[in-house]
């Protein structure tokens, strides 16, 4: 087991990124909830305690009992540094105003090891209703802002530091430089867990896991999958059988391309084409949720009809990642469903197989580092996100291979339009939709009565906030006559300028 730094979760929508700022240091952190902390083994070397939207003079707040941690190093955030003054005999009150926003360091202790060469007068920033009021005497203040008296606090002695504004938001200028003081200086990381480390440990323990196994996995021309596919590849080889299911809904010529680039990793893969299977299970449905079903039904089924045609398989692989597991042992648990996960999956327990999650301690941006250093083709890794249901959730009302057709050549012009104009990559997703509306138009000298397609580009760095993005007007104009002279049946095009919240990225 690599060095770590845990991370207790007390509910903060911050919590995350913490460790992405910890992991940017190259050192590994996991986060965990307060009320479910793993075994203290030797290899953890700090605490980090995260805010809260609670407050610690409410009855039942999230509580740990500090004395778990013995002599580790802890940092608390927010609602962490408060609960350690309150937990010390400090004076925890609501503040007069909430405190939200930019503040400034008027005083800083630059011989306290946490700030060393953090600048007087830096921008951090504040997010907190209540106040630490009164420090125990066994406490120093080592930072003030105009209107916070205790913005950083050291107990006597002790590894122990409390700070009232975020470090690992980028509002806080100097916060990465504070968190290397804690981890490296303070907690003694060393900073060697690098991509190159994560491949080499990794297939390590894969080659140990799996032995001569056979694992069979689903791949779906994605990043986690892929990715994940090629770590197990590297400790097996031909023993990982894997499985890419056309299911009608890819985008255009998707089938065929994908399949030639995993053949070309020298992946040991069979493409199905079940196309049919799934227009059948979908028609007459135009619920999203009953279409959801429906698709991830049929996957189950065609996935688990190959896979035992293979012989002797013990594992399955998959391509999940850290936001799924923490999300999944979240403070307050699963989050409420808003629709069924893009990313079928729930295979029957008659398959009776171990599975194997190579990614689920990564970040998505760290799971393309981590590609890049196995040589994966760019074009796989930059690939935007393409959710498992496919176009089938961007079609709206009932899917018709029709339909299907209309939607894949109006994507294709969307997607390679952005490629040829150098707009891609600056794009978190892209796609096209295919309202349930027909309007008026007029082709030549004829009246039509056609479908309208709406385009939607967003930016985005984890999908769970997104913005629109602001395409050239040339160049929307550019790809509206392009698909409305190419493509049968479209006769109107809109672009989508919602963002996220309110909206959703996907339109069902």
């Amino acid at each position: 087991m690599p060095e770590q730094v845990l991370i207790l979760d007390f509910g903060s929508q911050y919590t995350q990124l913490i460790a992405r700022r910890v992991r940017e240091l190259n050192v590994y952190c996991e986060i965990h909830p307060f009320n479910k902390i793993p075994p203290l083994t030797g290899n953890i070397k700090g605490i980090i305690l995260s805010g809260s939207p609670c407050s610690v003079r409410d009855a039942g707040s999230p509580d740990v009992d500090l004395n778990l941690f013995g002599n580790l190093p802890i940092l608390g955030v927010c609602y962490g540094a408060q609960l350690i003054a309150h937990k010390n005999k400090g004076s925890v009150l609501p503040s007069h105003a909430r405190e939200y926003g930019r503040a400034r360091l008027t005083t800083v202790d630059h011989h306290s090891e946490l700030l060393k060469e953090i600048s007087l007068d830096t921008q951090v920033w504040m997010s907190h209703a209540d106040t630490i009021a009164q420090v125990p005497d066994t406490f120093q203040i080592i930072a003030s802002t105009p209107s916070v008296k205790v913005a950083a606090y050291r107990v006597t002695g002790k590894k122990i530091y409390g700070i009232q504004f975020h470090p690992e938001v980028t509002h806080t200028i100097e916060g990465k430089n504070l968190l290397r003081n804690f981890v490296v200086h303070i907690c003694g990381c060393s900073q060697d867990w690098t991509p190159d480390q994560f491949v080499e440990t990794t297939v390590a323990d894969l080659k140990k896991k799996l032995g001569n196994d056979q694992v069979v996995m689903a791949l779906s021309g994605g990043v986690d999958s892929t990715v994940a596919a090629t770590l197990i590849h590297r400790a097996i080889g031909k023993n990982l059988h894997c499985i890419f299911v056309d299911n009608g809904l890819l985008r255009k010529n998707e089938f065929s391309q994908v399949l030639q680039s995993y053949e070309g990793m020298g992946l040991n893969i069979k493409g199905v084409d079940a196309r049919q299977k799934f227009y059948t299970a979908l028609k007459g449905l135009s619920d999203p949720e009953a279409k959801r079903k429906a698709i991830g039904k049929t996957f189950i089924d065609v996935f688990d009809d190959e896979a035992h045609a293979i012989k002797d398989v013990k594992w399955l692989g998959q391509g999940t990642i850290y936001p799924d597991v923490i999300e999944s042992v979240s403070v307050k648990g699963p989050s409420a469903t808003i629709k069924s996960h893009h990313n079928v999956g729930g295979l029957p327990e008659t398959m009776k197989l171990q599975v194997v999650e190579p990614l689920n301690t990564l970040f998505k941006d760290e799971v393309r580092m981590v590609g890049k250093t196995l040589g994966i083709d760019p074009a796989i890794l930059g690939r935007h996100p393409f959710p498992g249901p496919g176009l089938g959730i961007r079609i709206l009302g009932e899917i018709t291979e029709a339909k299907v057709k209309i939607l894949q050549d109006v994507d294709a012009i969307f997607i390679n339009a952005l490629k040829q104009h150098s707009l891609y990559e600056s794009v978190w997703q892209a796609g096209a939709v295919l309202l349930p509306v027909q309007s008026v138009g007029v082709m030549g000298d004829e009246r039509t009565y056609e479908q309208v397609v709406a385009l939607r580009a967003v930016t985005s760095t984890d999908g769970m906030t997104a913005d629109w993005v602001h395409l050239p007007y040339a160049f929307l104009a550019d790809v509206s006559s392009d698909i409305i002279n190419k493509v049968k049946g479209v006769n109107r095009v809109v672009y989508d300028i919602s963002s996220k919240p309110p909206a959703t990225i996907e339109w069902e």
